[in-house]
Order: C-alpha cells, then sequence, then structure tokens
C-alpha cells in the first residue's frame, strides 16, 4: 500500500517548504522554497555555515563599501541556499526577493535581475529558479516586467482572489495563496479552535482560486502553501502544487490512509464564477474591503523584512 505522500504526488506535485537539505533529500519533492525566515532559521545552524561565509567571502572579493558587502552577501547568501538546493532536486528553487522592496516596483526588479545574475554566474539556468515578490500592486507590476525577460515568478504573500487574479492577467508563473495563515486569522477572529477541512477558510479560498483560474484558462500555477495540518493538504489534493513543511511530509510519509483528489479542472471549468476585471483602483479597493487579506499581507511583510533584518546581523559579523 502506497503511504499519503506518494499517493498525493499522484495528484499534485509536491514542493518542500524548507532551508535543510537533510530533509529534501528525505521526501524527494520536485521542487523546494525558501524564505527569509527559513533561510535565517538554517543559518543558525553549523552544518550550514560554509554557505554564509561563502557568500560573505564573494561579497569582500566583490564589492567595497560596507554597504554594498553587506546587501552582496545577502543576495550571495540567498542563492548559496538555493544552488545547494537544485543539486538535490529535479526541478525548481524559489527565492524571494527583500521583502523590504515590497512597495518598490523598480526595486524589486533589480534585485530579481541581480539575483537570476547571481545564478547564471554559477551555471545555473533560470528556467530552474523562480523569483518570489510580495502580492502587492507593485509585485505584481514587477512581476509583470520580469516575465517578460523569462524571469519566472513566484507570487507569495497571497491572500485573496484579487491578488490572485492579478497575478494571472500579468502571466506570473506561479502564486503561493497561504492557507494555514488564513486559517490563523479566522481562528482568532471567530473563536474556534479548528474548522471541518471542507469548512477551512484557508482551504476554502485556494479552491475559489483554483475554481477561478481553471474556469476562464489562466495558465499561472497555483501553489497551495503555509499548511498548519495534515487535513489541509489532503482537502486540496489535485492543486497543481503544494509546499509542505517536512513535518507534515512526514506525517503523510508514515501514514497509508487513502488520498481522495479533491480539485478537478473538469469541475471546475463548471462553476459559475464570473470573469472580474482588475486594475489599480479595483486591487487596492478589493483588498482594502478584506480585513484578513490586508493584515495578513502587511503582518508577513514585516515578519519577512524582520527575519531579513536578522540574517543580515549575522552576516555584518562575519564581514567585520
Amino acid at each position: 500500500m502506497k503511504n499519503q505522500l506518494d499517493q498525493l504526488k499522484e495528484f499534485t506535485t509536491v514542493v518542500a517548504d524548507t532551508g535543510d537539505f537533510q530533509a529534501i533529500e528525505k521526501y524527494h519533492p520536485t521542487d523546494a522554497t525558501t524564505n527569509p525566515s527559513l533561510i535565517f532559521k538554517a543559518s543558525q545552524e553549523e552544518k550550514y555555515a560554509k554557505l554564509v561565509d561563502d557568500a560573505v567571502a564573494f561579497a569582500k572579493k566583490n564589492s567595497n563599501s560596507k554597504e554594498t558587502q553587506l546587501e552582496t552577501a545577502l543576495d550571495k547568501t540567498f542563492v548559496n541556499f538555493g544552488i545547494e538546493t537544485l543539486s538535490r532536486i529535479p526541478g525548481r528553487v524559489s527565492t524571494e526577493v527583500d521583502a523590504r522592496l515590497s512597495f518598490d516596483v523598480e526595486g524589486s526588479i533589480n534585485k530579481a535581475r541581480h539575483l537570476i545574475a547571481l545564478y547564471e554566474n554559477e551555471g545555473i539556468d533560470r528556467k530552474r529558479i523562480l523569483i518570489k515578490l510580495a502580492s502587492t500592486w507593485e509585485g505584481v507590476l514587477a512581476a509583470r516586467e520580469l516575465e517578460k525577460d523569462n524571469i519566472h515568478c513566484n507570487m507569495t504573500l497571497m491572500f485573496s482572489l484579487i491578488q490572485a487574479i492579478a497575478c494571472a492577467e500579468v502571466k506570473a508563473t506561479l502564486i503561493s495563496p497561504f492557507v494555514g495563515r488564513i486559517l490563523d486569522w479566522y481562528k482568532k477572529k471567530e473563536g474556534k479552535e479548528s474548522y471541518p477541512p471542507d469548512e477551512d477558510p484557508g482551504v476554502k479560498s485556494v479552491r475559489k482560486i483554483y475554481n477561478y483560474y481553471k474556469k476562464h484558462g489562466y495558465n499561472t500555477v497555483i501553489m497551495g502553501a503555509s499548511f498548519r495540518n495534515k487535513e489541509q493538504i489532503l482537502a486540496l489534493a489535485g492543486c497543481d502544487f503544494l509546499t509542505i513543511s517536512p513535518e507534515l511530509l512526514e506525517e503523510l510519509k508514515t501514514s497509508e490512509d487513502p488520498v481522495e483528489k479533491k480539485l478537478d479542472p473538469k469541475s471546475a471549468k463548471q462553476s459559475d464564477m464570473e470573469k472580474i476585471h482588475v486594475d489599480e483602483k479595483a486591487f487596492r479597493y478589493q483588498l482594502n474591503e478584506d480585513p484578513m487579506a490586508t493584515e495578513k499581507l502587511a503582518e508577513g511583510i514585516r515578519k519577512f523584512a524582520e527575519d531579513i533584518v536578522k540574517l543580515e546581523k549575522v552576516i555584518e559579523k562575519k564581514l567585520a
């Protein structure tokens, strides 16, 4: 009997949500994602110190001022983790643009191009990289320009349909709606301990996006992310991609209960969801009308920015 992880892989591309290479080797995902929080956590471990040390040495060799050295070392740290990850998977790795650029179109574009250049200098084809951008209006505009240059984007910190539609309209390669963080908000708001999987607000959000995309023929890949429990994952079996933490991958691997396909493009096309026009005014207004999405987007940007600052402090000590 196949375990649940192997069964899930029959319906969905499984992505490891981790900076831990041992976990990647254990669960054999197709792709892997990282973010500043995961990289900062991994950088605290002695076994990964060499990746940061290499980035520091690279920065000292290629940058003159202290300010540019720090920025270069930070970027190279993200790329070093990405390169190590790519040596362990057949697919793509996601590398995040500095969250402090979430409202800076040109800054995001320039940072993305710099990260791609660092990868290409190491012989890595840009086809194997997804650049992660926050799903702000500015992130959407940056993705539109980057996709024209065949720099493929993973739109993260996504909590609403309007964000998803905007990203699909600019032909972003992939979106990462955050299932668990949506659940967190509703549990706190409604004072509930849990929800049945089919009533889970995070699950319902991704299903809505999935049905809209398949109904209207968008090619942007949907990758459910930020899971709090195994039940959320199983409720989205059939989603294009799912990015899963090592802890939940282990739960799936150690169970042989049957996995049922929950999402299907044929049934999605039968949905009655009408097409929604998105411009900047509509995007900002509808996002503002959704308190959960507004609050979680802002919180997510702050959290990632905080962890980048923590990682910078680690790097600063090494630069000194």
